[in-house]
C-alpha cells in the first residue's frame, strides 16, 4: 500500500491477495483492510452475484494463448492437485477442447471482454507488463485512482519484477508443501518471458493450435493483439 514493501516481505501472497476460488478466502477476506485486492481465474459467468452489484474494479490480464498453454502444461506437472497433463501434444488437445480447469481460453477471454462493467474494468496484456512494468503500474495507479508518485511506481515495479518475486519466499510458493506443489518437477516461477512457446511448438502443432483459436474467435467482437502465426 503506497509503496510500503513490508507486507510483501512478511505476509504469504495467498493471505495478502487471496484467491476467490479457494476455501481459504473465507478465512482471510474479512481481515483485509479496505481497499483490498483479490485474484481469480474465474470465467466471467462464474463471478458471484455480489461482484456484479458491487463497485469492485477489475484488471483483466490477457496473455498470448500459445504461452498460456505452455505455462499451464508445466504448471500441471508441478501441481500435485491437478491431473497429469500427459504429453505436450495430448495436453494441447485438452487445452483447445476446454478439458482443463476453467474451460476454454477463448471462452474466458470473450466472456471478460464482453461485459457490462464499463469503466470498472481495465484490460492489459502480460506482454505489455513484461516489456515496460513501470508503465503498466502507472496505468494501474490511474485506473484505481491511487495517484502514486513516480518514486513509488518505480519501487513497485522493482519489487513486482519476475526476478525479485522469484526470490521472495512470500511470493514464489516455495513454502507450499511438495505434496501440493512440487518445484522439483517444474518451478512455479519458470521463465517469465513472452514467446517461450516457440521452444515447444512443432510446425504441425502450431498450425493445429492456430486453426482452432481462429475458429473460436470468429464470432468475437474484438481482435487479439498477438499474431497467431
Amino acid at each position: 500500500m503506497g509503496g510500503d514493501v513490508t507486507p510483501i516481505q512478511t505476509i504469504h501472497n495467498w493471505d495478502r491477495v487471496p484467491w476467490l476460488e479457494q476455501k481459504r478466502l473465507a478465512m482471510v477476506v474479512d481481515q483485509l483492510a479496505s481497499p483490498r485486492a483479490l485474484v481469480t481465474h474465474f470465467p466471467y459467468r462464474l463471478m458471484p452475484p455480489s461482484f456484479h452489484t458491487s463497485k469492485a474494479k477489475v484488471i483483466y490480464v490477457m496473455r498470448n494463448p500459445k504461452d498460456v498453454m505452455v505455462s499451464s502444461y508445466f504448471f500441471h506437472q508441478m501441481a500435485e492437485f491437478l491431473e497429469d497433463p500427459g504429453t505436450f501434444d495430448e495436453f494441447m488437445d485438452k487445452f483447445l477442447e476446454g478439458r482443463v480447469t476453467f474451460g476454454k481460453w477463448t471462452d474466458h477471454v470473450k466472456g471478460w471482454r464482453d461485459t457490462e462493467l464499463g469503466d470498472r474494468i481495465m484490460y492489459i496484456t502480460y506482454e505489455e507488463m513484461a516489456k515496460d512494468l513501470p508503465a503498466a503500474v502507472r496505468r494501474f495507479s490511474d485506473f484505481l485512482g491511487r495517484n502514486l508518485s513516480e518514486e513509488v511506481i518505480q519501487k513497485i515495479a522493482e519489487h513486482c519484477s519476475f526476478k525479485t518475486m522469484k526470490t521472495n519466499k512470500m511470493s514464489n510458493f516455495s513454502l507450499v508443501p511438495k505434496e501440493f506443489m512440487n518445484p522439483d518437477k517444474s518451478p512455479f516461477f519458470r521463465k517469465g518471458v513472452a514467446g517461450d512457446w516457440e521452444n515447444h511448438f512443432s510446425s504441425e502443432q502450431l498450425a493445429r493450435f492456430t486453426s482452432a483459436i481462429r475458429k473460436e474467435m470468429e464470432s468475437a467482437s474484438f481482435s487479439l493483439p498477438w499474431s497467431m502465426e
